[in-house]
């Protein structure tokens, strides 16, 4: 049996662009015949509404694993509108409570009715350093780390890499950096590409992914529960994610050899 790959889309900022990240590479990867889940792991529940998935009451959600040990995170999965995607998705009501392991996500992934479904798990993680983002990150094979380019933000990330690396060298030691992804991008704004020099400076190029272009198709998008080569095929914003579902498989690849 092969697992799927395991992405983890995080920041520790709030508003930094991970669920529109989350909701346009699985409809891009979706789109080249990849079978894709997003887990949202964020109770705001925003990778749901972005792919259009409105919770029924009672339904199971990807959070009932933190609370029932003989959940099985497949009855929570929702298929989309879109061929080859589905979600399980957020309850936004989710508190925590009690110990919980940092396997436990990592466990559920593992089990057939997830790993043969599967060629790729998407993980929308809360912003908050709490034990579900410890869990994705601990369950993840790669992270993406969606980043707005102004100061406040690469503090985020030097934050979140720190976490990283203390999860690589504990609980998953085959956990890799896939990349820093700049949102929201204007090359005119002097600011964001003094930013982006000194995040490039300190992580290396090759760990700076092509940037997403500020575009209010996204936006709309995303209110409309579409993503966006579906709502504004022709929007930059569209463009840039089908650029960068072509990048990232080619790096992860390489993390992947190199663990």
């Amino acid at each position: 049996m092969t697992a799927p790959f395991v992405l983890s889309v995080s920041n520790r900022k709030g508003g930094s662009g991970k669920s529109t990240t989350v909701v346009n590479l699985a409809a891009e990867w979706a789109a080249r015949h990849r079978r894709v889940l997003v887990v949202d792991l964020d109770t705001q529940g925003h990778a749901g509404l972005g792919l259009g998935i409105s919770l029924a009451k009672g339904a199971p959600t990807a959070h009932h694993i933190f609370g029932d040990p003989t959940f099985d995170l497949s009855t929570a999965v929702v298929e989309s509108a879109w061929a080859g995607l589905a979600c399980a998705p957020a309850d936004p009501l989710f508190q925590a409570e009690g110990p919980h392991g940092l396997d436990v996500l990592a466990r559920q992934l593992r089990r057939p009715a997830i790993a043969e479904a599967f060629d790729v798990v998407i993980l929308d993680t809360p912003p908050s350093l709490d034990f579900l983002l410890m869990n994705a990150l601990a369950a993840a094979d790669g992270v993406v780390i969606p980043m707005l380019p102004h100061a406040l933000s690469a503090e985020g990330v030097k934050q979140l890499t720190r976490l990283l690396y203390r999860i690589a060298t504990t609980a998953n030691p085959g956990l890799r950096l896939v990349g820093l992804l700049p949102v929201t991008l204007n090359s005119r704004i002097n600011h964001h590409q003094s930013v982006l020099d000194e995040v490039t400076r300190q992580f290396g190029p090759e760990r700076v992914l092509r940037g997403i272009r500020t575009d209010i198709a996204l936006a709309e998008a995303f209110a409309a529960g579409k993503p966006a080569r579906v709502h504004a095929p022709r929007s930059r914003g569209a463009m840039d994610y089908f650029l960068l579902a072509d990048e990232l498989p080619q790096l992860w690849r390489g993390s992947l050899a190199a663990s």
